[in-house]
């Protein structure tokens, strides 16, 4: 018979997929900044697979805990970890949670930013779209009124 699979297991590779995803989400704050669309477009799909991974890991730690009698999500990691007196596991699965944080911030300051290119890209697409302008003839009725494009300065 196999042995069951530490919670613990997995934690290495999770800190090592957050720690490479957090470099990723630096690389996209530096691109958006830069509006850098190439490279960022190239950017999404490693993204994807690091949190798709991550995932994958997650899930293998929590059938984990599960098999150990825990509950199978990170509150039941904080109790297996009081129940195991492990402080390297205990260090690692602090690292992770601080880099979880770290990386869920970043993701939300990108987001920020990406709505603010969208905003001025929306902005950009509006003053180029032709404006109807209504106009009212002798008898009251609209008449085919002139199209007026906008101006974009500087």
């Amino acid at each position: 018979m196999m042995a069951a699979i530490s919670p613990k297991h997995s934690l290495q590779a999770e800190l090592d997929k957050i720690t490479e995803l957090l470099a990723v989400l630096k690389q996209e704050q530096q691109d958006l900044v830069a509006a850098d669309i190439e490279h960022l477009t190239a950017l999404t799909p490693h993204k994807s697979a690091l949190v798709n991974a991550m995932a994958d890991l997650a899930a293998g730690r929590h059938r984990a805990l599960a098999d150990a009698g825990f509950p199978a999500l990170e509150a039941g990691m904080e109790s297996w970890l009081q129940a195991q007196h492990d402080d390297a596991a205990n260090l690692l699965w602090q690292r992770l949670l601080d880099q979880t944080r770290e990386a869920k911030e970043l993701n939300r300051l990108n987001g920020i930013l990406i709505n603010k290119h969208l905003g001025h890209t929306q902005g950009a697409l509006q003053a180029l779209r032709p404006q109807q302008t209504t106009v009212y003839g002798p008898s009251g009725l609209t008449t085919g009124g002139s199209t007026r494009r906008g101006f974009i300065a500087g």
